[in-house]
């Protein structure tokens, strides 16, 4: 029985290891890196014993006109980060969800003036989904502005806002580049807000660190990995 990921870069995944230290060789995971997402159906062709897959950096968002369907989940954020292949249907759901809440919970439910979701990628799109949920306001940051909830990097320096959660969505300072880290400027992080890096690998990104120096409570994104994994075992009848 044939389990793995897919996404452009893994040299960072920690998934196969945690799926190998649950399961050990009952069944096998591997690690597909695909250049482009259009090499998907050729993945499915070679490996058709594959029964599900979780999905990764940049593919959450362009993997599903490949999809047989959504659960309502995934379909109402339009991200997918697993995938069921049963009776030649491949149907898609969003663990991240689920994951993001259980990982970060006791944060969430702190009263908060206003969130920072770095990104906008799939990630953004399960972290917005539950702070909808515990009534949390929030703003996207990104380098483009696509909505009115979207704000740019370059324009929070010139801003007067209260902030006390900010979550980095993006893979800015994962391994191996763990020099690099996104760009927040110090004004928000005076406020000491709550800084949630949804990185695991490493540990501690550059981003944390430096919100560390400013007494921040920090919080990386191992947990969420975990939580979300278990989720998408159950989904493929694991657990």
């Amino acid at each position: 029985m044939l389990f793995g990921l897919i996404g452009k870069s893994l040299k960072h995944s920690y998934s196969k290891i945690l799926f190998e230290n649950k399961f050990s060789s009952q069944y096998s995971y591997l690690l597909f890196e695909l250049e482009s997402i259009e090499m998907f159906p050729t993945l499915l062709e070679q490996h058709n014993d594959i029964l599900g897959l979780n999905v990764t950096i940049p593919y959450k968002t362009a993997i599903i006109p490949y999809l047989s369907k959504l659960d309502n989940k995934a379909k109402n954020i339009n991200a997918v980060n697993t995938l069921l292949i049963k009776n030649g249907n491949i149907i898609g759901f969003n663990t991240d969800i689920i994951g993001f809440e259980k990982a970060y919970n006791v944060v969430l439910e702190k009263k908060h003036t206003l969130a920072l979701i770095l990104g906008t990628g799939g990630a953004s799109k399960a972290v917005s989904y539950v702070l909808k949920r515990y009534k949390i306001p929030y703003l996207f940051v990104s380098r483009n502005k696509f909505s009115e909830d979207t704000v740019l990097y370059s324009d929070i320096m010139k801003m007067n806002i209260s902030v006390s959660l900010v979550i980095n969505s993006t893979p800015i300072g994962m391994y191996p580049n763990v020099d690099e880290m996104p760009f927040i400027p110090d004004n928000i992080l005076y406020q000491k807000p709550v800084v949630i890096d949804l990185i695991y690998n490493p540990e501690k990104t550059k981003f944390l660190q430096k919100a560390e120096i400013f007494g921040c409570s920090i919080f990386n994104g191992i947990e969420m990995l975990k939580l979300q994994a278990y989720e998408s075992w159950k989904i493929w009848g694991l657990q």
